[in-house]
Parts: C-alpha cells; structure tokens; sequence
C-alpha cells in the first residue's frame, strides 16, 4: 500500500461512501456558525420539517456584522440586528451552543475555536466562511463551505466532496528580526500567485513550521485560500497539545491520552508524495506589504512596485488596473508611502501574540498625526488577556482606538470601514479592491509593520523595533 500523506490520512478517515465517478458522502467532525451564512441554512431545514443531525458537532458566534464600538450591544443597522437576532433564535430552536456578545467566549469563528479546545487534530472542520482554513494549523482537515452546504452539515452532518489534490511547502531557515508569519505567507502567494494552489490543501513543514507557535501557524494556514487552496494543514506535534491540553473542550483524564494516541496518527508517511512541492526560503526575507488588489501583489517593503514591462503579458491588464485603483505607480518604492488609516485585528491577526508584538512597537511611542488606527481583538478571550497584560494602556496612550471583539474592518459588513480614497495598512488578509468599504485601498502587512506604519504615517518596516 502507498505511503500517505495527511491530507489524505484525513480524507480516508472521513468517507463513508464513494461511488466511482461521484463525490464522496463525506463525514464533518464540526461546523462553526456565524450571522452572515446561516440564516438561508436554518430556513431550508424548516422549509423541509427536518431537525438538526447533531447539535454537538455546532458552535455559534455573532462576529461578522456586530460593532465593535463601546456600546455595541445596540446595533443601528436594521438588517444587521435582524442577522443577529436570527442567529441566536435558530441556535434557542435548535439547541445549539452559542458564544454570545457578553458571554466571555464572543469572537470571531476562527479565534474561539481554538480558544475554547474545539479546534483538534485530525477533525474535519468547516464553516460558511472562507478562512476556515485557519484551523488547520491543529493538523485538521478544514475549508469554508457556501449556504446550501452548511444546510447539508445541519441535516445530516456531512457533505458531498470531491478529494482534493496535494501540495507541499516547506519553510526553511529562519526568521529575521521583525519578520513574522504574515511575511512568510505573503511571501508563499506572491511567488506562486492566487491560483497558484487552486483545487490543492497544503501541507505546511519545515523548520520554520516547527519552531512557530500555535498563534503563527494560525495565520498561515488562514491565508491559504489567498493562493487558491482549499485548506490548510500543519501536522499537529507537542506545541499543538501543548496549546490544545486544559482548554474548555479539550479531553481530560484517560480520555486525553486516548485522543493523543489517535491525533498522532495524522502524520505524512515517509515516502508519501504529494501532486505539487514548493520550498520557500525565509532566511534573507524581509516585512512583506501588498501594492495592488489581491493578495499575491505583494514585495519585500525595500523594494519597488513592479513595473508593467516586468508582469506578464496575462497580468499586465490586471496589474495596471490594481494600480490605477490603488493609486500608486508603477516602479515606485512602496516603503514610505503615505497611509490614512492602520488596522489590526481579524482572524489572520486578531490573537493575544499579534497585539503584544504591536505593543511592543508601539510602547513609548505615538502614532503620526491625521492617522485612525483601530486595534480589534479577535475575541472576547483575546481582550481581557490584553486588558490584564496592560496592552490596551499601551495601545491607548499611543493613540490608537481599542475596540471591542469582531470582524470589524477586514470586510465592510458593519460600522468599521475605510473611506472612499483613503488608505490603510491592515493585518488582515484581503486587499480586495472596496473590502475595507467602498473605495478604500488596502495594503496587507504583519501586526509589527502596521504599528510601525501608523507611528510613521506611512509605510515602514518594523526591524528596528526588535
């Protein structure tokens, strides 16, 4: 028999029926809800008089469309309070376990997860929201699903699925001072472009991988969509336990060390291959920052942006386009570029060691004049772990606008949004052109680059902070 991967270790595990030339009857471990993608799910199930599967395989939070302003429990967009209100009375029908706004474990779907133990190795994880990918970083099988499939996961706990092909990166060297995780993600998309990995899930490794904490491979496998990948995985090892072990969820006792002899299983076999290996360097990278519209418009921040006789000739349409949006020139340095606002949050970069690297920035120092900077925790954890670590003093004697758990300004889908033609410097993971509202522009860096950016009013590296 083959030697196997993960990826398809995972996958085995999951089947429960494949007829030839069909998709799988594929098994789902656990479903995270949100207000945005569920309303239509939950209506299908009352339309059809059917119940739901197995309301222990659920989480539900409100993240996307809620405030994240002081006094957020009064939210001022009709439609919004209706999605919220709709969420917490399908979870009282159905008997599903909602972290709700106040609750101590509110946030977004990708922090609490984790946070609460929910989040383990080898599970089949999905959500209706494309950065479910975040979750792989446990060595689980994870990937955003639309509606009518989190309808499916609701009635019968599992999907229809086509297998997935494989790819390999391995991180190799090591991380300078004031490079982080976000810069090697960028760095993976930018070289092999957002459809570089479409159709693939990726199985992260290497040293690199080895010596990042739970928090940094979170953030990688998150952005896995932004180079076309299905999911993102990292097998699980000591630092995964180690994170995982006395969490709320999290099996106790005999149990845990049951669940340790099965999470070591998912591991790749040696002389398993994969469809596609890419080995990334990290050792001479430097802060990564976007310059265009999506993810893979991405260079080294002491470079220049390219210039159109450098893309290729099926890019040049769409680089030119990035540019006339963005509203920067082509072979122009990107360091030193003027910013309006700085972001730092989401479920890329919203967790407790992304705002303790932005404080350590930004202790002592104030960020430039006309700047706005929002600083979001990604949940409600995350937020009086700042609290008590006295990040939130740091953050507000510097100038910056501490705000309360949510999306907030990665999508405009609530109050927090970038004005028409103002740019801002975000830890997020889309640069997409309106994502941080109608005609904003948007440039993606690591926590340590914004806080840098925002005290500089423009875009600037983090390496001397450290």
């Amino acid at each position: 028999m083959a030697a196997k991967n993960i990826i398809e270790k995972i996958w085995d595990a999951h089947v429960i029926s494949q007829a030839e030339g069909h998709p799988a009857i594929f098994a789902i471990d656990l479903m995270l809800i949100h207000e945005v993608t569920s309303a239509q799910a939950f209506q299908t199930l009352a339309d059809k008089g059917l119940e739901v599967f197995d309301k222990t395989r659920l989480i539900a939070t409100p993240d996307h469309i809620i405030p994240t302003r002081k006094n957020r429990l009064e939210i001022y967009d009709e439609a919004a309070k209706f999605q919220v209100k709709t969420l917490r009375d399908n979870c009282e029908r159905h008997g599903i376990a909602i972290c709700d706004v106040d609750s101590g474990r509110q946030g977004i779907v990708h922090v609490i997860g984790p946070e609460l133990g929910l989040t383990q190795p080898g599970m089949t994880i999905v959500c209706g929201d494309s950065h479910t990918s975040t979750h792989g970083a446990f060595g689980a099988l994870a990937f955003g699903i639309g509606t009518s499939e989190v309808g499916h996961v609701l009635a019968t706990g599992c999907l229809l699925q086509q297998a997935p092909k494989t790819m390999r990166v391995e991180f190799k060297g090591s991380f300078a001072k004031g490079v982080f995780a976000k810069d090697a993600i960028l760095k993976l998309i930018a070289d092999i472009g957002v459809g570089g990995a479409n159709g693939h899930v990726i199985e992260y490794c290497g040293e690199v991988v080895r010596n990042m904490s739970m928090e940094e491979r979170m953030t990688v496998c998150n952005m896995s969509i932004e180079c076309g990948a299905r999911g993102g995985l990292m097998a699980a090892d000591e630092v995964t336990f180690e994170y995982i072990k006395g969490k709320h969820a999290a099996p106790k006792g005999k149990e845990w060390d049951k669940a340790l002899e099965h999470w070591k299983q998912f591991r790749t076999a040696e002389g398993a291959s994969y469809d596609q290996e890419f080995v990334i360097d990290i050792s001479e990278l430097r802060p990564m920052v976007t310059w265009g519209t999506n993810p893979g418009h991405a260079c080294n921040i002491t470079e220049s942006i390219p210039t159109l006789a450098e893309v290729p000739d099926h890019e040049k349409k769409t680089t030119k386009r990035a540019l006339d949006y963005i509203n920067l020139q082509e072979g122009a340095p990107i360091g030193g570029t003027p910013v309006d606002w700085a972001f730092i949050g989401s479920c890329t970069n919203g967790r407790i060691e992304d705002l303790r690297i932005a404080a350590k920035v930004l202790k002592g120092n104030k960020i430039a004049a006309g700047i706005t900077f929002y600083v979001v925790p990604g949940s409600e954890q995350v937020l009086e772990q700042a609290k008590s670590e006295g990040l939130v003093e740091i953050f507000e004697e510097a100038g910056a606008d501490f705000r309360m758990p949510g999306c907030s300004m990665c999508l405009a889908m609530n109050d927090d949004k970038v004005p028409r033609g103002e740019r801002c410097i975000s830890s997020t993971n889309r640069n997409f052109m309106g994502r941080q509202g109608p005609g904003s522009r948007t440039h993606l860096a690591s926590p340590a680059t914004v806080a840098a950016s925002a005290i500089a009013g423009k875009i600037s590296s983090a390496e001397d902070y450290f």
